[in-house]
């Protein structure tokens, strides 16, 4: 569907309430009122017919302003308005033209967001941002996404993800580890597949420079047809240290300053920063002198490219629920989730901007549907022990200390002495089957809906699945239902 305005032209793909079902286009007229108060004005558009295509907006206020186009169903009518607000980013143009238009992603919480741009408004000489989204009085499911495998080929990769697509996948995860970079697969993806986002599972902080990270994001962004996620993470001494030979020191303060500087390089301003841990440009005695200011060249898809931030600490589950659009936990438990981040939660959403819209708690699963499917877990079990047991020494593991604080002490402790003492078949054995269970969406199709639901009780708004079985898409189509 192509929404017209004002000179530029925007194009919107819906489905499933409404999220992936394209739309048939009817030429539409509608009767206009546009009111103002001060610096803020609203306008309702009554499309002819009840059917919603190209409507014109004959007007706009006359002073910069950024514009939310909302679409509310009743039925088969439906009724566009506009609201606007003067823009602080707004600047002159001599040329009108449009962005690509972006997909978002709708939540639980929220309304499905259809897709988001900006155009150059000839007769305003500025620029006007919008987004365009669906709203309806059914509550919406749950996004799906799965995450790939570290060691699969990018072609096999890609035919896989594309047959997900088709069955209803709403996002993609690429890790980087110490395998393949994240970046090259992820521009791949995004030549192979239409609709699904894509989202790194995560850059590390300390692998790139900020600034490399928010060129990195925006070009992702821009060859995915802004699609892209950022998902961000701080990993562990022993990737950081042993295989990039980098110093791993102050996660918190540097994701911090890492997010600051990404915004500020996709607002295309000329980019200053004096932090506690980058200074850009370089001062003067810290390096030539001779570094000036710089904006990036390129214009990006969007000026907030979305950041999922992978946190399991206090400290940084705050920063992300202060800050970013996501946070990504690992193992989650969804009746013990309020005991160990509850507190951390509440402290980041009490200082978190209105604008940022609700945090999208991105929790994985592995998934199995089915009467018979309990053996099928195995394979999670030994990866819970090399979690657990394995990654990280003895007092720096962050899995062991999240194990330990969902009340596994003795088990975490077992644990891993077993597995650092080179028995990982037995350490795996000391998995406790509750914790298995509880982290898991496997079982008949009623237990899972359970699980489900017990997930959307506990906030999550994105399931990050592992399907165990021999056909992946089926799992998605019969979890698509569950959480529909």
């Amino acid at each position: 569907m192509a929404e017209r305005v004002a000179g530029g032209e925007l194009t919107a793909c819906w489905g499933r309430d409404c999220r992936n079902r394209p739309l048939e286009l009817y030429p539409a007229t509608a009767t206009v009122e546009t009111t103002c108060t001060g610096d803020v004005c609203s306008t309702q558009m009554e499309p002819t017919g009840g059917k919603v295509g190209f409507v014109e907006l004959p007007e706009l206020p006359t002073a910069p302003v950024e514009v939310t186009l909302t679409l509310a169903l009743t039925g088969r009518a439906a009724r566009w308005s506009t609201t606007g607000s003067r823009s602080r980013r707004s600047r002159p143009t001599r040329t009108a033209r449009t962005a690509r238009p972006v997909a978002r992603r709708p939540t639980s919480r929220s309304p499905a967001t259809g897709v988001s741009g900006h155009t150059e408004h000839p007769a305003l000489g500025r620029r006007v941002t919008f987004r365009l989204a669906c709203n309806s009085s059914e509550r919406l499911g749950m996004r799906i996404g799965t995450q790939l495998s570290y060691s699969g080929d990018f072609a096999t990769s890609a035919e896989e993800v594309a047959r997900l697509e088709r069955a209803g996948l709403d996002i993609v995860f690429v890790p980087e580890a110490y395998s393949f970079d994240a970046v090259s697969q992820l521009g791949y993806l995004a030549a192979k597949t239409e609709r699904i986002e894509l989202a790194s599972g995560i850059l590390q902080l300390y692998t790139r420079t900020p600034t490399l990270t928010a060129m990195t994001a925006a070009g992702l962004d821009y060859v995915s047809n802004g699609r892209f996620t950022l998902g961000l993470g701080a990993s562990g001494p022993q990737v950081i240290e042993g295989f990039h030979g980098v110093r791993y020191d102050a996660p918190v303060g540097r994701t911090r300053e890492i997010i600051e500087i990404c915004r500020a390089v996709w607002r295309r301003e000329r980019l200053v920063h004096e932090g506690r841990h980058y200074r850009i440009p370089l001062p003067e005695g810290a390096g030539t002198g001779l570094g000036k200011p710089l904006k990036l060249i390129n214009q990006p898809v969007r000026e907030r490219v979305p950041i999922i931030i992978a946190a399991l600490g206090p400290k940084n589950v705050a920063l992300a629920a202060e800050l970013a659009e996501g946070w990504q936990p690992l193992f989650f438990h969804p009746e013990k989730a309020a005991d160990v981040w509850g507190a951390a939660l509440a402290e980041g959403r009490a200082k978190r901007d209105p604008a940022l819209g609700e945090l999208d708690v991105v929790a994985a699963a592995p998934l199995a549907i089915g009467e018979d499917v309990e053996h099928l877990l195995e394979p999670y079990r030994q990866m819970l022990a090399l979690y657990i047991g394995g990654m990280g020494a003895r007092g720096k593991n962050f899995y062991n200390d999240l194990a330990r604080r969902y009340g596994f002490e003795k088990a975490a402790e077992e644990i891993q002495d077993l597995y650092l003492d080179g028995k990982k078949v037995e350490a795996a054995a000391a998995v406790p089957d509750e914790l298995l269970r509880a982290i898991s969406l496997v079982g008949p199709p009623g237990y899972v809906k359970e699980r489900v639901a017990a997930m959307a009780e506990a906030g999550v708004t994105t399931l990050l699945v592992t399907p165990l079985g021999a056909d992946p898409a089926d799992l998605v189509t019969q979890l698509r239902e569950i959480c529909d």
